[in-house]
């Protein structure tokens, strides 16, 4: 079987373009895997998977949280810290 390519992303150019040395690893897509099914497709602790979520304060000013894997955000203490008064997840 042929191995799997990878999608050609913005990011995958710009390391290209670099010449920086990297291994793209390619899974199939689980839906609501998070990062557990993550860390498992590359054989990797979760703590090791970087999440990226995309949040908005009251006044819709956006904010991206990059965590590790096994980590869940405190919407209230992450508000508390960057002193806004509510953050959700955008929609």
């Amino acid at each position: 079987m042929a191995k799997a390519k990878a999608p050609v992303t913005a990011a995958i150019r710009l390391l290209k373009q670099s010449n920086t040395e990297f291994t793209p690893h390619i899974y199939n897509y689980e839906e609501r895997g998070g990062t557990s099914v993550s860390a498992r497709e590359l054989g990797v602790d979760e703590h090791q998977i970087i999440k990226t979520l995309i949040m908005e304060d009251e006044q819709r000013k956006p904010l991206i949280v990059l965590m590790h894997g096994d980590q869940e955000v405190s919407t209230k203490e992450l508000a508390r810290s960057v002193g806004v008064k509510t953050i959700s997840p955008c929609n």
